[in-house]
């Protein structure tokens, strides 16, 4: 259920009922009526501390007439000990505001409707409610707020800090640099089942080429196998884009190029992607194809996307 409180910029209430008693803060009141008796516009309770910051209530047992509080109870969230923060401090806070139901064994809840985050600094130290509860709810004994003249109130609260990490994701179509060129010198006298290329940065991401020579895999020596690698995959949350080109250049008529593409997000435990079947040993082998020149072999590793996280 809601009411309609007379704060500042009008926002409705929202008042709840819950078993769980409140997480920061309880006050309780013996003798009320002595309290008020006493003629005392507003008690301010001792301090307590929450999230980090000092705060304390501040009750209006017969409600706050300058803001047409006459009728209910008045409370108040307020940050104290502000005279250690710099100039210009600003809190932004989720509050709720309690009334120990002591039939039912539950406490009202009241909050800013739709979780409004309220802001605190050097001019505005405290928010609540005008009209918290009114009087004649309060004092009905069948309600159970007031019994033996005892009364429970309490606070709970949650700071939004304005420390969050912040992550900016933005596509890059053709990035510079975005070419990557390695000429394989002595391709047939290559030994060894795999080699890399030198360190290719395009943008902000560092990239090298991987070849199996004689293919992946082992007894089945047919194809030469190429693959992309991200050499910026380090921490488990790191994760990069990119689609790609791999290609094995004609080196005699510039045109028949053997060119394959691919898309993947590369991580630590997939930092590479291409292509295990690239292209026929014996087509390399073939001088009329023009790829193997002077027994030298040009790949090219191209970015046409990639993903910049910063």
């Amino acid at each position: 259920m809601g009411t309609k409180a007379n704060l500042a910029d009008e926002l409705t209430i929202k008042t709840t009922k819950r078993h769980f008693r409140p997480a920061h803060y309880l006050l309780k009141i013996q003798s009320y009526s002595l309290l008020c008796d006493t003629g005392v516009e507003k008690y301010d309770s001792g301090v307590f501390e929450a999230n980090g910051y000092k705060w304390r209530l501040s009750i209006y047992p017969k409600g706050n007439e300058k803001m047409n509080g006459s009728g209910h109870i008045s409370i108040y969230l307020a940050i104290v000990d502000t005279e250690r923060y710099t100039l210009g401090w600003e809190i932004y806070v989720s509050f709720k505001l309690f009334l120990f139901d002591q039939i039912q064994d539950k406490f009202l809840t009241v909050q800013d409707y739709d979780g409004v985050v309220r802001r605190f600094h050097d001019i505005k130290t405290e928010w609540g409610f005008h009209k918290f509860l009114s009087l004649k709810s309060f004092e009905d004994l069948s309600q159970g707020y007031l019994v033996n003249d005892c009364c429970v109130f309490g606070a709970e609260l949650f700071v939004h800090e304005r420390n969050a990490k912040r992550e900016f994701l933005t596509m890059i179509r053709e990035p510079l640099n975005r070419i990557m060129a390695w000429k394989i010198e002595n391709f047939s006298s290559l030994d060894k089942a795999t080699y890399y290329s030198r360190i290719f940065q395009v943008g902000d991401v560092k990239w090298k080429l991987l070849v199996y020579p004689k293919g992946i895999y082992n007894g089945e020596i047919k194809s030469i196998s190429l693959y992309l690698v991200c050499c910026d995959c380090v921490l488990p949350e790191q994760k990069f884009f990119a689609e790609f080109k791999i290609r094995i250049m004609d080196q005699i008529n510039m045109e028949n190029h053997v060119e394959k593409t691919g898309k993947h997000w590369f991580t630590t435990s997939s930092n590479e992607r291409g292509f295990p079947h690239f292209m026929p040993l014996k087509d390399i082998r073939d001088a009329s194809k023009g790829h193997l020149m002077n027994d030298a072999l040009i790949v090219e590793g191209e970015i046409i996307v990639m993903s910049n996280v910063k």
